[in-house]
This record gives structure tokens, sequence and C-alpha cells, in this order.
């Protein structure tokens, strides 16, 4: 491969990363060649690192290097609470307010027929069986509110409590912080509708 051929590889494997376009992986591959090749090779080792040892939690298909996570195995956590989210993004960001304490269910998706994306590809039957298991009282939906997120957990709900599964979602409404002047008035609308 000459040398413009592996400059181009490098700008073409770091365009594979979300909203990275072409002007941004030739900067990035550009700033690590040029000043900081210690961290490209950092980089490097953590991905091949990562590639080897991350697998998929058994219960709840978050990565894990282990069969099962932490949060699975921890026995301080209250299972009759599941909380499904999309992404193992999604459960750290859950994680971080440090408001649940129940257990979880990563789907590693959401519902998107346009893009082949059914039931079997976000573990549905899986969620359903782990839900039926008589420990788990409630599930809490929490995905986006993006369309595909929405028609996600409405196909979830529905399946769920076909199962007799207790099923609640995530409220959404004005930030915390906010004004309402600026808040979008999709989201003023459903804080209004779902005021308590």
């Amino acid at each position: 491969m000459s040398d413009a051929g592996s400059l181009q590889a490098l700008v073409q494997a770091l365009r594979r990363l979300p909203g990275v376009g072409v002007k941004s992986a030739q900067r990035m591959a550009y700033h690590l060649l040029q000043h900081d090749r210690p961290g490209a090779q950092v980089l490097a080792q953590a991905l091949q690192q990562a590639c080897e040892h991350l697998g998929h939690c058994e219960r709840c298909h978050t990565f894990s290097e282990q069969a099962l996570c932490a949060i699975c195995r921890d026995g301080e956590r209250d299972a009759t609470r599941l909380c499904v989210v999309e992404t193992p993004a999604d459960q750290a960001a859950m994680e971080r307010t440090g408001a649940f304490s129940g257990l979880y269910f990563v789907l590693m998706g959401r519902l998107s027929p346009l893009d082949g994306v059914g039931p079997a590809d976000i573990g549905m039957q899986q969620l359903l069986q782990r839900a039926a298991d008589g420990v788990v009282q409630e599930v809490i939906l929490a995905t986006s509110f993006t369309a595909e997120g929405e028609a996600t957990a409405h196909a979830l709900s529905q399946a769920l409590r076909r199962a007799g599964v207790r099923v609640t979602r995530l409220a959404r409404g004005v930030p915390v912080g906010s004004e309402l002047e600026y808040v979008d008035l999709g989201t003023i609308a459903h804080a209004l509708a779902d005021r308590r």
C-alpha cells in the first residue's frame, strides 16, 4: 500500500464513526499522525483490546468482559424493576443519574422497518421471557422519543401487556432549568398532556 493509501485507509476507517465526515476524518488523521503518534498507538491498542475482550452480557446484552455484567451480578440491585434501553450508552446515562437501582435490558437498537430492523433484531423474545420470569414486577421503557423509539416502545408495551407485565414509560416534559418560551412546542404539548 502506498503512503497515500495508508493515509486514505485511516481516513476511511475514521469515517465509520457516527457523525464523522471526510473533513473531520482527515483532521483527526492528520492530528494523530502529526502531533500525537503515541496517542494513535494508545487508540489502536484500546480498540484492539475492546474488540478482543468485550462481548455481551447474557442477561441484559450490554457490553461486558464476563458472561454477566457488573450490574447483573450485583445482588443489591432491585430485580423487580427492569429498565429497557436502546444502547449501552443509554444504560450508562441512566446509571449516571443515580436514580435507578433496578436491572436493565439493552435492546442494542430500535425497531426500524425501513432499515430492516425487526423485533427479532432487538431481542424482543428474550425481553418477554425475562419480564415473565416471576421476579420482574415492572418494566420501564426508556427508549428515545424519536419516531423509531416511540414505535419500539409501543410494540414492546403491547407485547409485554399481553404477557401480563406492568409497563411504564419514562415521562417527558419541560427540562429542568429551561425557560418555557424556548422549549419546542411538541415538548410543551406532551408535558401538558402528561401533567400530574
